[in-house]
This record gives C-alpha cells, structure tokens and sequence, in this order.
C-alpha cells in the first residue's frame, strides 16, 4: 500500500510531534530504589531514531519501528502504546517493568512483548549505552505514547 507524499509527510510530522511532547515535559518524577543513586534525566539522556512508519493490510493498523537509545542510568517515563510493542534489545543491559508484573532484566539478543495498554518503564542498567529496537503494531492516527501517572 502506497502513500502520497503529503499523507507520508503528515505521519512524520505526527511522529514527530510525538518525540517533541515526550522531550517537553520538564520535572516528571522516577522511582527511584532506596539506596540507589538518582536516575538521570531521560529528556537529555534517551534517544529516538524513527525507522519505519506504514500501514498494515488490517484496516486502522499501522507498524512503527524505532531505535531508542538509553545513557547509563536513564529510566524512561511511565508510559503505554496503543497497541503493541516488541522490544528487542540491541546493545546493553534493560530492566523493563510492566505494570502487574516482576521486573524483568534483558540483556543483548533478549526480546520482550509488551500488550496493547499495558503501562510500563524501560531502565539502562548497564555501565554503558544501551539501545533496543521497538516494534509497535498499533491503531493509526493515535498518539504512539501515552504517559502514565
């Protein structure tokens, strides 16, 4: 299924807009563990690199995919998707927590599956950069991140 230039730049201005709203919220708190040194601060320190944006043969479905790249010590917000994301782990060491469930510590080559809604924090906790590979099938013209409180 082919887009028309204008319809392809609308979902990339919409991804960006995406990335600009998570990089302008200012003072969102992190969990931190008792006795761990504070996270630092995700809107300097995660990256993305949009890869992929197309429509799926099911009607009001879209696949995303996406580079995130984490500074040691960086948590990601409190957030969910409106469908679902794969997370596959490219360099480094992630704990992922999703809301519900035990954390989950995933090094590189490890993936995770993540369902439509469900609320969850990624952090770096390797002594290095560490990247994944996020996969999102999800409903078309929505916002991709919803953050959570």
């Amino acid at each position: 299924m082919s887009r028309t230039p204008t319809r392809y730049a609308a979902g990339l201005l919409g991804v960006a807009l995406v990335t600009a709203t998570l990089t302008a919220f200012t003072g969102l708190a992190q969990a931190q563990e008792a006795g761990q040194p504070p996270a630092k601060n995700w809107q300097a320190g995660l990256k993305r690199t949009d890869l992929v944006r197309r429509d799926l043969d099911v009607a009001g479905r879209e696949v995303i995919q996406v580079r995130v790249d984490f500074d040691p010590g960086v948590v990601s917000p409190k957030h969910s998707h409106p469908g679902v994301e794969v997370a596959y782990v490219i360099d480094g060491t992630f704990e992922y927590q999703l809301e519900g469930q035990p954390a989950v510590t995933l090094k590189a080559g490890d993936s995770l599956y993540i369902p439509a809604g469900t609320a969850h924090v990624a952090k770096n906790v390797g002594q290095g950069k560490a990247s994944e590979l996020a996969t999102y099938i999800v409903k078309k013209d929505t916002p991709l991140v919803v953050l959570e409180q």
